[in-house]
């Protein structure tokens, strides 16, 4: 029976966690410029916040299966409230780490957690459907997130007693710094709100059971395993290097206000790569997954590039493009990940979740190769990993093909 308090519960933590989790792309040419960085030390922000989910994503399972799903969630939100609360009332670069990865940490926590819960509150008849519309609600944060901090920070004729009590509360130099007292705020009422509402008990399917560690051992050493984790990494790596990077881009290539212009770029990107979403389910229903992966990696190659070289007003554009052509890689290498192996699909989930860890070290090395080079330069690194998952789709052999409307022709006709 559909719990549809729960169902919607779950649909409000997505978007949290995506709210919290996309909005560092706009922020890093404030960070840049309020603690006076080099674009290779801002590069460690995202790391900061990413390693988070290489730490804590195999052992959240372990710890939503001898707790359960509500004390991880309320301990997630409370690790985000105090990383973002103690930033927010001290402001500093060295700060600013701990915080992310105090937020990051709780991230990974939620994100192992809320799943299964999703499923059975929703029903399994319901999950596929559910998990789209999670999606949905993710993207939608993330197109979401740079408006609210623009909201914030430009200035504005008409007052809002709302942005005049946040900017109260820090420096007049770093009103970008209001956006943690948001943060605070949001995850302790979220807090309050998983505490009041009546959990179903979550039994775990194959595919969400916690496996002994000797599972874990033996699949590090498949070579199918590491082929996907390294894919997983590759996504996130480029979705984050290249969404993190954008706004700091436009404002020293284009002379673009970061505050403005540059965090509507970041949020037409993520807006972009949830419509891609939903293009995407209807183009994986008429031709082969792997086929859709190649197209949409060199769709978004070209789209990169075009960003990188190109003028402004085809910049404003194309950076989006690369969200849109982005949008349907993460569920395609995870099926076809799952699709690959015959067992041990639930270990194998927890290792291809610890492979988000790749938004942590991709944005660091276009930071680094910015720092000696151009963030030109820089940037034209997250073409290796467009290149990598292009080769999955080359290469990958599952066992299981997705169905597609032609396919499903070819059977009843035989």
């Amino acid at each position: 029976m559909t719990n549809l308090i729960v169902v919607a519960l779950v649909l409000v933590v997505f978007f949290v966690i995506s709210f919290l989790t996309n909005i560092l792309g706009p922020l890093i040419p404030d960070i840049i410029h309020s603690f006076e960085l080099s674009v290779g030390l801002a590069g460690f922000l995202p790391f900061a916040f990413f390693v988070a989910y290489g730490v804590m994503s195999i052992p959240s399972g372990i710890l939503v299966e001898k707790y359960s799903e509500k004390p991880v969630i309320i301990s997630a939100f409370l690790l985000s409230a105090i990383g973002a609360f103690v930033f927010a009332i001290n402001p500093s670069f060295l700060v600013a780490m701990l915080s992310l990865f105090s937020i990051g940490v709780g991230m990974a926590m939620l994100q192992v957690a809320i799943n299964p819960l999703l499923r059975t509150a929703g029903g399994e008849e319901n999950f596929a459907f559910n998990s789209v519309l999670a999606q949905l609600f993710f993207g939608l944060a993330s197109f979401l997130s740079p408006q609210v901090y623009s909201y914030l920070v430009v200035p504005s004729e008409s007052s809002s007693s709302l942005r005049d009590v946040l900017l109260n509360l820090v420096p007049a130099n770093l009103q970008w710094v209001s956006l943690y007292w948001v943060f605070a705020v949001i995850s302790m009422l979220m807090v309050v709100i998983v505490a009041t509402v009546k959990l179903p008990k979550v039994i775990k399917s194959d595919e969400e059971k916690v496996e002994g560690l000797e599972v874990y051992i033996e699949l590090f050493k498949n070579r199918t395993v590491l082929f996907f984790f390294f894919g997983i990494m590759c996504y996130v790596g480029a979705e984050q290097g290249i969404a993190n990077w954008i706004s700091q881009f436009l404002f020293i290539y284009h002379d673009v206000d970061p505050k403005t212009v540059g965090a509507d770029t970041i949020s037409n990107f993520w807006g972009a790569l949830t419509l891609g979403c939903i293009l995407g389910l209807a183009t994986l229903k008429l031709i082969d997954s792997k086929l859709a992966l190649m197209g949409f990696s060199v769709a978004a190659v070209i789209c990169l590039l075009t960003a990188l070289f190109g003028s402004k007003e085809v910049s404003l554009i194309a950076f989006p493009m690369v969200g849109f052509f982005l949008s349907v890689m993460w569920s395609v290498i995870f099926s076809l990940a799952l699709n690959s192996l015959s067992d041990h699909h639930g270990a194998f989930s927890g290792i291809l979740c610890t492979g988000i860890v790749g938004g942590a070290f991709f944005p660091l090395i276009v930071g680094n190769i910015a720092q000696v080079s151009s963030l030109q330069y820089g940037m034209m690194f997250m073409l290796l990993p467009l290149v990598y998952i292009f080769i999955i789709g080359l290469k990958a052999q599952p066992i299981i093909k997705n169905k597609t409307i032609f396919s499903q022709t070819e059977a009843s006709v035989s």
